[in-house]
């Protein structure tokens, strides 16, 4: 059975690879029919992190060398998947990228979130408002794991957190955070009891180690593109506006920068 389900690819056509090369991330994401979404997880780390939040695999491209190297564990805890494997040039002519640690997963996509659900028991969200680069959307997530943000509310012209860059930059940690999208998370959050703070650098702005700040029992940070920043009706709507103190003249940081910073500062 384990030689059955190891198929060797022999041309870029094959059935089964198109979710690997041929499918952008827009026809994997599916936003017609979301419980048929799929996304694709890259490196053995990223891929055990969400087995172990219980992500449903569906398919491995593995470089020929790693089926008893690093990828054998992962091949054990998935034994009733297809694993296509090749040559590494050959790899990198599906995906089109040369693959890290030669290994790739598609998985299903989990059913979408409702602000309620990410947000109940939490007390520190933190919202990307407009974020569209996909290495930041990752930085943001791992620092959110990492430093005590208890979830992630994205508006929908953010980037797609289980983007395959984002995924990889995060090191997994997109699987650790429950987010979700939402059209109008301010005013969502306000209904939830949280206050907002707008990170965003404006005559009113209070420091970022501003004591009212910490003490709020439920808090979001309302975090936006490092070039236009929040738009002025976000920073409005918002309890707090906040800045990040600086020195030698510096206005600002990376937006991934930003909020690390902002999440250890304000931290239960």
């Amino acid at each position: 059975m384990e030689k059955e389900r190891i198929i060797e690819i022999t041309s870029l056509e094959q059935p089964g690879v198109e979710l690997f090369g041929a499918l952008t991330e827009a026809q994997l994401r599916n936003r017609l029919e979301p419980e048929k979404g799929v996304f694709i997880a890259e490196s053995p780390k990223v891929i055990r992190v969400a087995l172990d939040a219980g992500y449903e695999p569906l398919a491995l491209l593995c470089e020929r060398k790693h089926l008893a190297g690093d990828a054998a564990d992962i091949l054990a805890r998935c034994p009733d998947i297809p694993v296509y494997t090749g040559g590494r040039e050959l790899l990198a002519r599906l995906t089109g990228y040369t693959l890290t640690r030669g290994v790739l997963c598609a998985m299903r996509r989990p059913p979408v979130k409702s602000v309620e659900e990410v947000c109940g028991g939490a007390r520190r969200i933190v919202v990307i408002h407009g974020v569209t680069d996909t290495t930041n959307i990752g930085a943001i997530f791992r620092s959110a794991a990492a430093l005590g943000i208890d979830g992630v509310l994205l508006t929908p012209d953010s980037c797609d957190p289980l983007n395959r860059r984002a995924v990889r930059v995060s090191m997994g940690s997109v699987f650790l955070i429950p987010w979700t999208w939402a059209d109008a998370p301010l005013a969502a959050l306000r209904r939830l009891g949280f206050r907002t703070a707008a990170l965003a650098l404006s005559d009113d702005s209070v420091p970022l180690d501003t004591p009212a700040l910490k003490q709020e029992p439920r808090l979001a940070l309302v975090m936006g593109t490092e070039g236009d920043g929040l738009p002025h009706a976000t920073i409005a709507e918002a309890d707090y506006t906040v800045r990040i103190p600086m020195a030698h003249g510096v206005d600002s940081l990376n937006v991934a920068a930003a909020s690390a910073v902002a999440f250890w500062e304000l931290r239960r």
